[in-house]
């Protein structure tokens, strides 16, 4: 019995200490499933889905002043970065947080904005020693209509993007099971073949080749993945966040790492995304300033004359006003009211200028009475006689 009390109680001893170890890693810190509010098995495409809602949500930008915002934007970038990294997320679900910061060699967290960056399109990452530990496999480029509107306000555009993704039922290995991969008999898993050419007596050349048993990778498989055919990779839609910022040009590229397709023992490409600039109804850019073409009638441009125009902000309407006369080709330049400068700053010189030129619409015709009238307003004498009763002179006739 007492033998038995003992057994009994080293084994109690030892599920409290599993459970504890569990409720350590689930309760030692931050809840990073919690924060981006997703599941403990989401998928990487669900994870990401909620990074983007919930950073642009809570950016500080779209938050002045809002400390909780800010703090849950770091919150969220950090939750992301372990989640989206195997080996982070494999040491969080066992240990915690705590297991974390424990881990050897451990460099914390990227800055959040940085992260936000590259997500939203950034500059192409590289490793510790700046250069690619494997190839780097093609970059996608996509051209994106914008408007000028957006150009000038900015905007945020989901873009539907298919790729080819590492497939998820083999994990890229391309066989039915883990089994079902085995080392290559040709090359005994070296990937490579040598083979050797006797051109003469006591002359033997010996040349080195990748396998062509085994496409140089070492091990060749019995049973092909039933999703992927043994492809390792499979067609997958996602949706990329373009961001285009205040100022923006036609032209300006915006480019995601490695979001294009993954390519066995490659590392993927970026996409690189192409702001197309939409014709606009009233308007015309030209680097920072805006081009218009207003038309105004005779007796405005004698007399002087005050319009209000559209902007390329609905919101904003912009003031046309002449005192003197106006004669046609005159250009009315509006400073300050163009687009954003960029880098974007405050105050003067922060917008390009407004540039209107006029176009003054004659009459059709003129009667006898009124060709008299102008005379005695204008000066000056006819150039023709024309008698009494005659019926109007066309423009063309002038």
């Amino acid at each position: 019995m007492r033998r038995f009390g003992l057994s009994a109680l080293c084994v109690l001893c030892v599920a409290v200490l599993c459970l504890a170890a569990l409720c350590h890693g689930a309760a030692g810190g931050k809840d990073y499933y919690s924060i981006l509010g997703v599941a403990r098995d989401a998928s990487q495409q669900e994870i990401k889905r909620q990074y983007k809602t919930l950073s642009r949500k809570h950016h500080p930008d779209k938050n002045p002043g809002d400390e909780q915002a800010h703090e849950r934007f770091i919150a969220v970038a950090e939750a992301y970065e372990v989640l989206t990294d195997a080996e982070k997320r494999e040491i969080y679900n066992r240990y915690g947080e705590d297991g974390l910061r424990n881990q050897a060699g451990a460099g914390g967290f990227h800055d959040p904005f940085d992260i936000f960056a590259q997500f939203f399109g950034g500059p192409v990452r590289f490793d510790r020693r700046g250069q690619r530990a494997r190839p780097r496999g093609p970059d996608v480029h996509v051209r994106v209509p914008v408007t000028l509107r957006e150009l000038y306000a900015g905007a945020e555009i989901d873009v539907a993007v298919s790729k080819h993704v590492t497939c998820p039922h083999c994990d890229g290995d391309g066989a039915a099971s883990h089994d079902d991969v085995e080392t290559c008999s040709a090359c005994g898993g070296s990937g490579v073949r040598v083979v050797k050419h006797v051109l003469g007596p006591g002359i033997v050349q010996q040349m080195q080749s990748t396998c062509d048993a085994c496409g140089g990778k070492g091990s060749t498989i019995a049973r092909p993945c039933p999703r992927c055919a043994g492809a390792r990779v499979v067609r997958d839609a996602d949706s990329l966040t373009v961001r285009v910022e205040p100022g923006m040009q036609h032209g300006a590229e915006i480019a995601f790492d490695a979001e294009a397709d993954q390519i066995p023992d490659h590392d993927p490409g970026a996409v690189v995304f192409h702001l197309v600039l939409q014709p606009h109804a009233v308007f015309t850019r030209h680097g920072d300033d805006l081009h218009a073409d207003v038309t105004i009638s005779l007796l405005d441009a004698l007399l002087g004359f005050a319009r209000s125009i559209p902007h390329v902000d609905p919101a904003v309407a912009i003031e046309l006003s002449r005192a003197a006369v106006t004669p046609p080709g005159f250009v009315h330049v509006l400073h300050g009211k163009g687009m954003p400068r960029r880098p974007l700053e405050k105050g003067a010189g922060a917008f390009g200028d407004m540039h209107i030129t006029y176009s003054v619409q004659f009459p059709a015709a003129i009667d006898s009475e009124a060709r008299g009238d102008l005379i005695r307003i204008l000066g000056g004498t006819s150039l023709t006689a024309t008698p009494p009763g005659s019926p109007p002179l066309a423009h063309d006739e002038l």
